[in-house]
């Protein structure tokens, strides 16, 4: 579609998008090319962590682009530098490979294990991944994830990810063969509706994978970077992984993601890996001015905070409109529709002003920006009352 505005055919027809044109964006809102301004709780899927266009990363990419731009991945640059020491003080891990997406992370993630197991197992080179699991859309990330839209597409897969159930050790257990040399895990399932394991599932796995010598993977795209109240949600657990991915909230809405790994993981060799833009000095600016606002004093409870109270507001709509269970942990939670709704609450939202996002259609999933204010989170409820009373497809019983 043409119009005599905007060339939308022009763009590959990959998804279902409303003709709404985002020409700005400050917080917690946006404003479309009309002038109309749409209070934000998708936040490009959980990238903008400090809001649109936060002060701290836009004098970064500033200054830094003022200074140095790229200088090539085969040459160090100072950002880079100063954003890999800083996660490495602030994890469990000693190295970092910087990339420019979540699912180019865990492509990398899946190499470093296979490498591992190439180099350290006899070629075990198995890596078991979850039903429900979502670790991107390269053809090994999607034949990793578990995700039944998946099944059918750009076949035939990468094979050597069986999927166990989230939460069932005893279905992890039962797979492991000598083939096996890794469990990949995201600690919150978002796409499939913000499933978590459980802290205990958390623990067990990973004294699991010790006892049998396999790797333990955490896809942390969606959850890193103090999205559920800790810098890494497998905090929350007391465990150290031997992998894990960064993407997301990482570069607060640049495009940046890291792979981390222990020094033990760590097995690259010279022409394993690599990518035209990774590390490149720009994005690492971005990547570091985020890293230190989230690291700040209280930044953290103040999620924490942020979160009990969207996850009060959420129960106390679900309770008026006979809804569901709320998921999730920190700012990163669902609201159980209990029916096929969400597309037509999102549709709903959006013509009030209120972006929302449905990734099934009995769920809403919630990823405002991190320093989200009470008034807008009392704003996004008050909408989403007012469409569920409207829409009348719940029972309110208050």
């Amino acid at each position: 579609m043409t119009t005599a505005t905007h060339p939308f055919d022009a763009l590959m027809d990959i998804t279902t998008r409303p003709p709404t044109v985002f020409v700005r964006g400050e917080g917690s809102w946006l404003w479309d090319d009309t002038g109309k301004r749409y209070l934000d709780f998708v936040q490009g899927w959980a990238v903008n962590c400090l809001g649109h266009s936060p002060s701290q990363v836009v004098e970064a990419l500033t200054e830094q682009a003022k200074l140095l731009l790229t200088p090539s991945p085969a040459f160090y640059n100072t950002p880079s530098l100063e954003l890999a020491k800083a996660l490495v003080d602030r994890s469990c891990f000693d190295q970092v490979f910087f990339a420019n997406s979540g699912a180019e992370a865990n492509e990398g993630a899946i190499k470093l294990a296979r490498k591992f197991g190439a180099m350290k197992r006899s070629g075990s080179h198995e890596i078991i991944t979850f039903e429900g699991g979502f670790h991107g859309r390269t053809l090994a990330t999607m034949s990793a994830s578990g995700k039944k839209a998946f099944e059918p597409l750009f076949e035939p897969k990468v094979s050597g990810f069986p999927k166990a159930q989230l939460n069932d050790l005893a279905s992890v257990r039962r797979l492991i063969s000598d083939k096996t040399i890794a469990v990949m895990i995201e600690p919150i399932q978002g796409e499939a509706g913000v499933w978590p394991a459980t802290d205990q599932f958390l623990r067990d796995l990973r004294s699991m994978t010790r006892a049998h010598g396999l790797l333990l993977i955490v896809d942390e795209i969606q959850t890193g970077m103090g999205r559920t109240g800790q810098l890494f949600h497998y905090e929350h657990a007391g465990i150290e992984p031997d992998i894990m991915t960064l993407g997301k909230g990482i570069g607060g809405g640049v495009p940046l993601a890291a792979l981390l790994a222990t020094e033990a993981a760590s097995c690259f060799e010279h022409g394993d890996q690599g990518g035209t833009f990774n590390g490149n000095p720009l994005m690492c600016a971005a990547g570091l001015a985020v890293l230190k606002r989230v690291s700040e004093p209280n930044f953290l409870k103040s999620v924490v905070d942020a979160g009990a109270y969207l996850e009060s507001e959420l129960q106390r709509i679900s309770a008026r409109h006979g809804l569901g269970e709320v998921r999730g942990r920190g700012l990163l939670l669902a609201l159980d529709l209990k029916l096929p709704i969400g597309a037509s609450v999102v549709a709903q939202a959006l013509q009030d002003g209120v972006l929302l996002n449905s990734p099934q259609p009995d769920a809403l999933r919630f990823m405002p920006a991190l320093n989200v204010t009470r008034a807008e989170i009392s704003g996004m409820i008050d909408c989403l009352d007012a469409i569920l009373t409207r829409m009348g497809a719940a029972r309110r019983v208050a």
